[in-house]
């Protein structure tokens, strides 16, 4: 190979160095694009590698290649590469397993769908409700992903930029909400050492179970609040008229994990902004129950009184509630319809 060769794709050379310190000459089973996605392929990562690891128990270790700039610098952002990050993921691996699953690489397309489709990028502390479990043909509880560090991987420098390795791990529902209602590293500390290296386990049961991760998530909420600034809601939407109390609708699914992190923002004398497709409101908490209305969105200041009678009122369940304690405010909660993705109904909540 020539030098010129050798350099034609320094952000992908980068990434092969930064995993051959950790896995030396293993050759990892590679999993390339066929039809680059810019020329309308379906897979939006160039490739992903996945390497067999004994420690500290058998699993694969799965890393992309192409959420960074691979070959040439394109942004101008000459700091980060691409969008700044590639993730990894880590599956629990039967010994006699000679070939990674084919929907874990999904999954991670899949990820890469949501990034290039929507420019949201992860973040280290992230989450990502699925609305289902993350392998579909599994029996499994868990059903939402959270994105921390990879443990072994640090941030390297390339040609192109700043790359951070994401590790991608599947959580559980109720392990969600406390990652809502406390904060993502947080959860993971308390449960990494029954969870070594992150390494998700599709039959495991809920970590929120084990005492000593239910009382740390108690005194982190008592202690530090939600850190969860934006909560988001498909189904939100606002309406008011001069004649009329304003109406603020929302999911029956969010309709918990909304009341709970509004006392972990509030009560902490923090906001709490609510993003939908329709409308997107902020809420505050003050002296004196206001709504205020502007081109940016609706934001909401209530009272302890208005904030106590919430608690009462949201829950997952159809429903228009009038506030006694914020005349000009209705809440108007409506079924949530969780769907697979051929958009079938597999439950209806409220």
């Amino acid at each position: 190979m020539t030098e010129e060769e050798n350099y034609e794709a320094p952000g992908w050379d980068a990434i092969d160095q930064a995993v051959e310190k950790i896995y030396g000459e293993q050759q990892p089973a590679h999993y390339g694009t066929m039809i680059p996605y810019a020329l309308g392929g379906n897979d939006p990562l160039d490739g992903i590698s996945v390497y067999k690891s004994e420690q500290p128990i058998a699993h694969w270790h799965f890393v992309t290649y192409g959420f960074s700039e691979l070959y040439e610098k394109e942004s101008d952002n000459v700091e980060v590469s691409g969008y700044g990050f590639e993730l990894t993921f880590r599956l629990a691996r039967d010994i006699a397993e000679e070939e990674p699953p084919a929907w874990a690489l999904n999954l991670l397309q899949n990820m890469g769908r949501y990034v290039f489709s929507s420019g949201n990028v992860f973040r280290a502390g992230d989450y990502l409700d699925a609305n289902g479990p993350i392998c579909l043909d599994a029996d499994t509880q868990l059903t939402a992903l959270a994105f921390i560090e990879d443990l072994e991987l640090a941030t390297m420098d390339t040609a192109n930029g700043q790359v951070q390795f994401l590790q991608m791990i599947g959580i559980t529902a109720d392990e969600l909400e406390a990652v809502q209602t406390w904060n993502t590293r947080g959860l993971l500390e308390a449960c990494q050492s029954y969870m070594p290296y992150y390494i998700t386990d599709l039959e495991r049961a809920s970590m929120v179970t084990i005492q000593e991760v239910q009382d740390a998530i108690e005194q982190g909420i008592k202690q530090d609040g939600s850190s969860t600034g934006y909560l988001y809601n498909e189904q939100l939407a606002w309406s008011s008229s001069e004649t009329k109390s304003a109406i603020l609708t929302i999911g029956a699914k969010q309709a918990n994990i909304i009341k709970k992190t509004l006392n972990g923002r509030l009560l902490k004398n923090k906001s709490l902004i609510l993003v939908g497709q329709q409308a997107q409101i902020t809420l505050n908490i003050g002296d004196i129950p206001v709504i205020e209305e502007s081109e940016e969105g609706v934001e909401i200041t209530l009272h302890h009184a208005a904030l106590e009678e919430l608690n009462t009122i949201l829950e997952p369940k159809e429903k228009t509630v009038s506030l006694s304690t914020f005349k000009s405010l209705e809440i108007h909660i409506i079924p949530t319809s969780i769907k697979d993705q051929d958009g079938n109904i597999l439950e209806t909540i409220g």
